[in-house]
Order: structure tokens, then sequence, then C-alpha cells
């Protein structure tokens, strides 16, 4: 197995190609991730938040101190929204430290750092180093261990503010999954700002889309609930020469944004059940992926099949 990089000019711009391969039973398997940083770099307003979501990620970020996690499965965006992110908080005032593994785009406003555990530089062993250098903003690659939670929580409680990714369902395993590491709770309680996860849909195609008739209760029977009663009007691509004949071209985020309030921290104290977190969240706000996905359907930018594809029924 190896892993590289290409880099090529696209008109102008550099652009990677991150490079992975292994051998398989029938020759060599290469996979190729195009890492452009027009992409990678964004407004957090291109990202596809809804209003409300963007108002409660943007009070997160914003934050002097604490913990902020972004989650989602491998491929989901999380590393588009936190190189957008650092991007909204980069000033020649802040000083933003980040520890990757690898790195995944270079950008100078930055300081970044490569993870190599190969001579012992590791996640946790750069973050016991990291708060010498002065940090404002530190951005963690991953949570992979207790090691690496207890190190991003000490920058926190030491003036910190610290993002990083989990591999999490949603938002609610977020807290859970920091149990699981062996986090105490009154850590998490003093630390945690907020948990966002995300899931990427593919949008239909604006140049072969049409609409569409569909009743909400065949909907209904997939799953998808609508509030809405009798036909509704919905947008599918037919498939032409830009999308490939796909019906969709490019992506959007669909997000769940979960603020650790004072509720949360009691049920995670006494009872923590992730059916509780969720259900507490959803009572003070949280829109979940599923919603917010219906909404993306409804509004024309994806298609029904790709909320099924996407999400799940809470």
């Amino acid at each position: 197995p190896q892993d590289g990089r290409i880099k090529i000019d696209k008109k102008g711009m550099e652009v990677e190609i991150r490079v992975s391969t292994i051998p398989v039973a029938f020759g060599e398997k290469v996979v190729m991730r195009l890492m452009d940083p027009e992409i990678l770099f964004q407004d957090l307003e291109q990202l596809g938040f809804t209003a409300t979501d963007l108002i409660r990620y943007n009070h997160f970020i914003k934050m002097p101190h604490g913990i902020v996690l972004v989650c989602g499965p491998t491929g989901s965006g999380k590393s588009t929204t936190l190189y957008s992110t650092l991007r909204d908080l980069s000033s020649p005032k802040v000083n933003i430290t980040t520890v990757e593994d690898p790195i995944e785009m270079v950008h100078e406003a930055f300081n970044r750092i490569a993870v190599q555990p190969a001579v012992g530089v590791t996640f946790s062993a750069i973050l016991r180093n990291i708060l010498r250098q002065d940090p404002d903003i530190i951005m963690i690659g991953e949570m992979r261990d207790l090691e690496t939670a207890e190190n991003a929580i000490q920058a926190a409680l030491t003036g910190h503010l610290v993002l990083s990714t989990l591999h999490t369902n949603d938002a609610a395993s977020a807290i859970t999954r920091l149990l699981d590491l062996g986090v105490p709770p009154f850590l998490i309680h003093a630390t945690l700002i907020g948990i966002q996860a995300q899931r990427l849909v593919r949008k239909v195609c604006p140049h072969c889309r049409e609409s569409f008739e569909m009743d909400s209760s065949e909907l209904k029977e997939l799953g998808i609930k609508t509030g809405a009663v009798g036909m509704i009007k919905l947008r599918r691509g037919t498939g032409c020469s830009k999308c490939r004949n796909t019906g969709y071209l490019g992506r959007a985020g669909i997000f769940e944004v979960l603020p650790y309030t004072e509720s949360l921290k009691k049920i995670t104290t006494v009872r923590p059940d992730l059916d509780a977190i969720s259900s507490q969240a959803k009572k003070e706000g949280m829109e979940t992926m599923r919603e917010n996905a219906i909404k993306k359907m409804l509004g024309g930018d994806t298609t029904y099949q790709e909320v099924l594809r996407v999400t799940w029924e809470n």
C-alpha cells in the first residue's frame, strides 16, 4: 500500500490529487481524491447551512475557548467545513495551528503540522508541545483516542478554541463517543461548545432539470415525511452531457447543529443514553439531517432518492 500526491496546474491554480494504492487480487487498485482549494476554502454561507444552523455554528466558532466537533463518515465534507471555518476565522491577529494526518491542503495563513507516527510525531506528542507555540485556535484532524481527546481538552481548558472531527453517524453520537473513549462527563461539560454533523447529497443538474409531481403519501410510504398533503412538486435531472447523463451535478451539505446545553449536560451526567440526548436536542430546536435533506428536496436542490440514500429516520 502506498500514499502520495500529484500537483497539477488548473488555469493558473494549483490543484492537488491525493493518491492511494493497494494490491488486490487482479492488480493494483488506485483511488484518487481531488483537493481543489476553491472547494476546500469556501464562505460558510456557501456550504448549505440553513439560516438558523449558520447562526448557531457561527456562535460556536466565535467562542474564545472550548471544543467544537464536526462529525460524519469519511467523504462527508468535514475537511471542507473545517477549512472554510478556519478561513472565516483567519486574520493577521489570530494564530491558527493545525495538526493533520496528512496535511490535506497547504495554506500560508495557517501553521500546519503533519503527523508522522513512524518517527514518534503523533497527534498526542504534537498536542503536548503545541501550547508553547502560543496558538489561538487549534485544529486537530481527528480525535482518535483518549490521549488525543485529553490533550484537546487541556488546550480548551487553558483558553484555546479547539476544532476537531469525530467519525459518528450523527451529532448526538459524538457525546456518547467521547464517553466511550473514556472522557469523564465533567470534562465534556467544561469544554464542549457544540457539535455539527453532516453528509453530502448530490445536487440536481441545473442544465437538464425538470419538474414533476409526486403524491405526499408515496413519499410517506418511503419514510419521507414532508408534512404536506396531496401532490408535491419536485425536481429531477433527465441526464445530459454536462452531468454525464446522471441527472446530478455537484454536491451540497446537509447538517444538524447541536449546542451542548445545560439540559444535555444533565442527561449526559445522569443517563448518557443516545436516544435521550437526541430527543432532548430535537426538543430544543435541532433540525436532523433527514429534515434538512427534505427541505433541500422540496426546494428543488436534490431528489428523494438522495434523501433516502444518505439519511435515515431518527
